[in-house]
């Protein structure tokens, strides 16, 4: 480890651990809660924790023998990163991507295993019902009443850029350790996002290198280390990351696995936010400052204050999408949006 890595690991605050005894307990733990915090063993019993702690090969062996026979989406990057899926000085992606069978996947992995300097191999967001059979009933976390969306992340040792995501997310370190440093959302602008329509994810991600952070380069930076916490998963424990936390992620053994849930509070139908930056971007952003002040204004009475003031004085019945959202208004506003923006 780098002197300067070294010493900004070592300087941060531990994510703070909480216990959960059954589903009631987690329960209780997730509600509400917008704050991260470690729960040690949660899935300690899972067959593929239990596997893994056997051997790297015993856990590819148990996720090949319930793999479908689909295809899966592989990331190769080149040993001279170290592991960090990134941009290279083009801003390109600094890696490669394919689609392969897994179990030619995994060989490439076993025939790499023993090597000084192995390629960088990254199976990112595997849906779990669509790729494998029974892997979700048998290694599960009981989340109540919450429909997340269950994805497992494998690859050999990696770095993963700091980024957010919309969802809540409940993260279990399966096979290997995983280490997550985490800022609070309002950290944005002391984390350098790069560009948000050309990611390595699709999110837009800290250009800082946290190996080697550049603070002549990134001088903000400094200031987003004073709200930083890290917290340092072994198999079985299990990390909640609430909704636009900003995560930078490290698989730090030779063979890593995470399961993570997916969830969100507020119903499906409801728009991506991401989408709406998209759009104002397109529309709003580039206009005279005179007509940016009039939309902001409006944006703040329709969307961030919005109350009985926007629509008491129309008939109820009348007031369209003024009225909270429901499937079917979703749905035509929806359809209207893709109308407009295919004219």
């Amino acid at each position: 480890m780098a002197e300067a890595e070294a010493t900004i690991f070592a300087a941060m605050p531990l994510v703070a651990e909480r216990e959960a005894s059954d589903a009631a307990a987690l329960d209780a733990l997730l509600t509400g809660a917008r704050a991260p915090f470690v729960v040690r063993g949660l899935a300690a019993q899972w067959p593929l924790v239990q596997a893994g702690l056997r051997s790297s090969r015993e856990a590819r062996a148990y996720l090949l023998e319930r793999a479908r026979a689909v295809p899966f989406s592989v990331s190769i990057g080149a040993p001279i990163h170290d592991g960090r899926m990134f941009y290279d000085a083009e801003m390109e992606m600094n890696f490669s991507t394919g689609r392969g069978k897994l179990e030619d996947i995994f060989g490439g992995i076993d025939s790499n295993e023993t090597r000084a300097d192995p390629p960088t191999v990254y199976l990112s967001s595997i849906d779990v019902p669509t790729h494998f059979d029974g892997i979700e009933d048998d290694n599960r976390v009981d989340l109540g009443a919450r429909d997340p969306l269950v994805s497992l992340w494998i690859g050999t040792a990696t770095r993963i850029a700091a980024h957010n995501d919309f969802p809540d997310n409940l993260a279990c370190c399966v096979a290997g350790r995983r280490r997550f440093t985490l800022f609070p959302p309002d950290q944005f602008r002391n984390l350098y996002l790069g560009p948000i329509d050309n990611t390595p994810a699709g999110r837009a991600v800290s250009m800082v290198d946290f190996h080697a952070p550049d603070f002549a380069l990134h001088p903000r930076f400094a200031d987003a280390l004073k709200h930083a916490q890290l917290a340092e998963l072994e198999p079985g424990d299990a990390l909640f990351i609430p909704s636009m936390w900003w995560h930078h992620v490290e698989g730090l053994a030779p063979f890593n696995i995470l399961l993570n849930y997916w969830w969100r509070d507020t119903p499906r139908f409801l728009g991506q936010p991401q989408d709406a930056l998209n759009h104002a971007i397109l529309a709003i952003r580039d206009l005279p400052d005179h007509d940016k002040a009039i939309w902001q204004s409006l944006f703040e009475h329709y969307v961030f204050n919005n109350g009985p003031q926007t629509m008491d004085h129309i008939p109820a019945g009348a007031r369209g999408v003024l009225d909270p959202l429901d499937a079917g208004s979703a749905g035509r506003l929806r359809a209207f949006l893709l109308r407009t923006l295919n004219r």
